[in-house]
């Protein structure tokens, strides 16, 4: 069973920071690329940044310059520093990771609960 933790959601006024952090947990061989993504009210889901395990990266347009996203390969981690954050910045972020099971060894992408970020203007 793998499991994606997430946590450092919160409320936070415009132009605040905010960290959050997401621990893959369970039955894992291998990790490939991991990162987060984002779903506001009545708005699809979008990217807000991956990280690769050899370190290739992706930023979202909705975040970019204000983002930055690394992980701990040996704590299975990945983390998203956001800094001035707008309101419309709210959403329910998502942590993903593309990873391997032990036992099938089969790659399958897995998704966190989601964490709320609130900004208030």
């Amino acid at each position: 069973q793998v499991q994606l933790a997430e946590s450092g959601g919160g409320l936070v006024q415009a132009g605040g920071a905010l960290r959050l952090s997401c621990s893959a947990s369970g039955n894992i061989f291998s990790i490939g690329d991991m990162g987060w993504y984002r779903q506001a009210p009545g708005k699809e889901r979008e990217v807000v940044a991956i990280l690769g395990s050899r370190g290739g990266l992706l930023y979202g347009d909705s975040m970019k310059g204000r983002s930055t996203i690394s992980r701990d390969n040996a704590k299975n981690t990945v983390y998203l520093q956001m800094n001035s954050l707008k309101p419309e910045d709210t959403a329910v972020y998502y942590c993903s990771a593309n990873l391997q099971e032990m036992g099938t060894m089969e790659w399958h992408q897995f998704w966190g609960q989601g964490t709320q970020v609130t900004v208030s203007s």
